[in-house]
């Protein structure tokens, strides 16, 4: 007797070849029936004896492809009725707010073996790609994901490519970028001299280039990478100048072989870091350098770890195979900006950087940079999302009543759209103090909403009146809910892990303006999303300059000694004048931020006096900070219900010249530890919270999350880090979801 079942599936189960997968199945187990699109959901009805149903049930989850993440929905019985065989219909629409926007995905390894075959139609095709590879968010330009909606529209299917894209048996079926050298996209390489080269002459073009020593700027998959040669000083020296970058670590793309040799030997990697490496999204990873890497000294000055990645698109795997070493594949930006996408601008804002640019002519609908990753505690953590994981999906603690459109902070913005329970975090935005990357997070405001069918009717900001999201959001016609800093770091935290009661969340980074109307970053708050409260602090000191004092770490270490009455006579400048404004107290705010107090213990120490990049000096910091060395106690003191540890006993330690710099820069870090767990006891004892959670762009530093756990959990609590949102500013904006609808 016949039996009739309906399946619903939600999850990643669009551009992902699940529908093909489902018609294979349905053939393998012998049932007949459809499946077919909902917006963002797949439908299943199917006919056959209970036992084959069953296997063909089981068979949808267990047996998807390694791309799909389906969960079912809903399973029920049905009237059987007249079917013939097994069909894939046509979309059907519902409400776009099903929608799970797929990420780009790296090339598999079937496309790898046909990109590396002779006697393949496509060998050697740089956009060779199938159901279960390729970009996908950054080619869509709306839903649903068909391909005359992504930029791929421009290019009409070959016989032989419409033949796969339309065979539901074929891995080609319905995958919307496919391709080739037929009828798909291009390389140009263009150089100061000479006509523009195209197809495999372009190639062959770009890896002369590289080989003689000079940048290029290659268009990929969500924008453009400036690459030359990883073993090349000159070639790196000539890049930094070029680019006025000359200390920020650069990321290395390495050629992929079985056992990640060509990795390991420049970098040290465990169990996670391999994983991490060879992972779908293909991040840059953050691993050990070694001493006797074959990499020139210049990719990552004064840092201890390496950023390390592998190829992920056909075209790195032809660059690389070719080449032979591994390459420098930095953002092809100007400082701040979002990555470069489109090629008469790489052109024209690349052309005092790049010797040549290898160009392709398919559109990048939204640029989206690589995503950054640091393993921490033994786990992998997230310091930057981008292609190849964003857009990334969350969900809520609690369901949001209306939607709302959170636009995060100042610095390595996200966006973050919020509905019912789902939260979607965009890719890395950049720094808002750049045109560009205001004028991007417009766009992907826009495209969200528009990507998901959820039109925003709130927004959220940070609370600082000054950035540039904030100046935004007021400009708005919707209502603005404004969220203090590191609040919404807090809230980002506790949002990861619901249902768990009151927090005591540490939250030290850089500044952010505090509740007082001053500049906090060395704060603990207790309690729990909506309900926060300041219980610990920093001894406050004096910003030297106000701003300036971010870029120059020697501000800050001056502000300790005067402010604890001892000398330091290594200022880089005359500082009789600005002593002079520090005692009227003329531009010189007051802050509590642990990363200036990071800054000022780098100068103290001399690694960092002055810096290029923002973090710079507590890098080196920590990159020095070898060995254990002894915690120097620091005395709390208590004020209206803050307790607040004093940093003046260590600077003792760290003038004094006596002892080795990594002896007083592991000192530094222990002693910021122990003042982490004292001021966690004194809060225990007063309120029983033993929920420790750790976040804000000072915990990025290993040294001092590791030194923190150890100690807190001896001492029995349990510590808590972001896993899949950034401690950085990179969160604030899923944080701010979070805080206002707990308030809401």
């Amino acid at each position: 007797m016949e039996h009739a079942r309906r399946w619903v599936f939600g999850g990643r189960v669009q551009g992902v070849g699940f529908r093909p997968f489902v018609y294979r199945a349905a053939h393998q187990y012998g049932v007949e029936g459809w499946v077919r699109n909902l917006a963002g959901r797949v439908e299943v009805l199917a006919q056959g004896s209970p036992e084959k149903l069953r296997r063909f049930g089981d068979a949808l989850v267990a047996e998807a492809p390694p791309l799909a993440r389906p969960e079912k929905i809903a399973d029920a019985s049905e009237q059987p009725r007249a079917l013939r065989g097994f069909a894939i219909l046509e979309s059907r629409a519902d409400e776009l707010s099903h929608v799970k926007v797929p990420p780009d995905y790296f090339a598999c390894d079937a496309c790898l073996a046909e990109l590396r075959d002779p006697a393949d139609r496509r060998h050697r095709y740089p956009f060779v790609n199938c159901t279960q590879c390729g970009p996908r968010y950054t080619l869509i330009r709306q839903l649903p994901y068909d391909r005359s909606n992504t930029t791929m529209a421009e290019f009409h299917l070959c016989p032989r490519c419409a033949g796969e894209y339309a065979d539901p048996l074929n891995r080609r079926f319905h995958a919307e970028p496919v391709a080739c050298p037929e009828c798909g996209p291009q390389l140009t390489f263009v150089s100061g001299s000479g006509v523009p080269q195209r197809g495999e002459a372009a190639l062959a073009a770009c890896v002369a280039a590289l080989t003689a020593g000079q940048v290029v700027a290659v268009k990929g998959i969500g924008g453009y990478h400036l690459m030359c040669d990883a073993t090349s000083s000159a070639a790196v020296g000539i890049l930094r100048i070029r680019k006025r970058r000359p200390h920020k670590p650069l990321a290395v793309m390495f050629p992929l072989d079985e056992a990640l040799q060509a990795v390991q030997v420049a970098a040290r990697l465990d169990r996670t870091h391999r994983a991490l490496l060879v992972d779908p999204m293909r991040p840059i990873v953050l691993a050990p350098k070694r001493t006797d890497s074959p990499l020139a000294p210049e990719i990552a000055p004064g840092c201890s770890e390496l950023g390390a990645m592998l190829p992920y698109s056909p075209l790195h795997h032809l660059l690389l195979d070719d080449f032979g070493a591994p390459v420098v594949a930095t953002s092809a930006n100007l400082s701040g900006e979002p990555v470069l996408s489109d090629n008469a601008e790489a052109e024209m804002r690349l052309a005092h950087v790049a010797d040549a640019f290898l160009h392709h002519d398919r559109p990048i609908a939204r640029p989206a940079d690589d995503p950054v990753y640091r393993i921490i505690l033994g786990a992998p953590r997230p310091l930057r999302f981008g292609r190849g994981n964003a857009p990334v999906e969350l969900d809520m603690p609690f369901p949001l009543h209306r939607p709302v459109l959170a636009l995060g902070g100042h610095l390595k913005n996200s966006v973050a759209l919020g509905w019912g329970r789902r939260a979607i975090v965009s890719p890395h935005l950049g720094d808002m103090d750049a045109p560009r990357g205001l004028a991007l997070l417009e766009q992907v405001a826009a495209d969200l909403q528009a990507l998901y069918g959820v039109r925003a009717q709130r927004l959220v900001c940070d609370a600082h009146p000054g950035y540039a999201t904030t100046r935004l959001a007021v400009r708005q016609s919707l209502p603005v809910t404004k969220v203090f800093h590191h609040r919404s770091h807090a809230s980002a935290l506790a949002g990861e892990f619901p249902q768990r009661g009151d927090w005591l969340v540490f939250t030290w980074d850089g500044a952010g303006l505090g509740e007082d109307g001053t500049l906090w970053g060395g704060e603990a708050l207790l309690g729990r999303p909506g309900a926060w409260r300041r219980v610990g602090s920093l001894r406050p000191f004096a910003l030297l300059g106000g701003e300036r004092a971010m870029r120059e770490p020697w501000r800050n270490a001056l502000s300790l000694c005067w402010e604890s009455g001892r000398p330091w006579g290594h200022a880089p400048q005359e500082t009789e004048l600005l002593r002079r404004a520090w005692e009227r107290n003329v531009n010189c705010p007051r802050t509590s931020s642990a990363g200036r107090l990071f800054d000022a213990a780098a100068a103290l120490l001399g690694l960092a006096v002055q810096t290029t990049f923002e973090a710079q000096a507590p890098m080196a910091l920590e990159a020095a900070a070898l060995g254990d060395a002894p915690a120097v106690t620091l005395p709390l003191q208590e004020c209206d219900g803050v307790w607040r540890s004093d940093w003046a006993p260590l600077l003792d330690v760290l003038l004094d010249v006596q002892r080795s710099v990594r002896e007083r820069a592991a000192a530094f870090h222990a002693t910021l530890a122990r003042a982490v767990l004292d001021q966690a006891r004194v809060v225990r004892a007063a309120h029983g919270v033993s929920q420790l959670g750790l976040t804000g762009g000072v915990f990025q530093n290993r040294v001092l999350c590791e030194r923190v756990a150890r100690l807190a959990e001896h001492d029995g609590f349990a510590i808590f880090l972001p896993q899949r949102v950034p401690c950085n500013d990179a969160g604030l904006s899923f944080g701010q979801l979070v805080e206002t609808g707990a308030l809401s």
